[in-house]
């Protein structure tokens, strides 16, 4: 992944945005294309890597790791590695990640009720 350079205007926009715009700030935590996906999953029950890469087939191994690292580093997950053999590693919601559920659910639902009545609408237009 390239990083944008912090003395680029965009990254300076997009910091200004974040701190001016709780909107802004929510969709830098959420707004990549799979991390909605990964923290519904989480919230599902899904907390191992193989285990997400299964409930979300489509998404690359390269681009799970990089959002769950993301979400740590926001502090929506914690990572916890146990001593075994093969070692095993957990992603755990934290408290500031489980305060996004409801926030999601109402987005699942609004997107649902909207795919149902564009799909109604292009069908009536046949």
């Amino acid at each position: 992944m390239q990083k944008r350079k912090l003395s680029s205007v965009n990254f300076e926009n997009e910091q200004a945005l974040s701190a001016e715009c709780p909107f802004n700030y929510t969709l830098s935590l959420i707004g990549k294309r799979w991390k909605p996906a990964i923290l519904w999953k989480m919230y599902e029950g899904v907390n191992r890597f193989g285990q997400m890469k299964k409930a979300i087939p489509q998404i690359s191994e390269k681009m799970l790791s990089q959002h769950l690292r993301e979400l740590e580093n926001d502090g929506l997950v914690t990572r916890t590695i146990f001593p075994e053999i093969p070692p095993k590693v957990e992603y755990t919601l934290t408290d500031f990640g489980k305060s996004l559920e409801p926030v999601l659910g109402k987005l699942y639902d609004w997107g649902e009720q909207a795919r149902k009545a564009s799909t109604t609408a292009s069908n009536q237009e046949d």
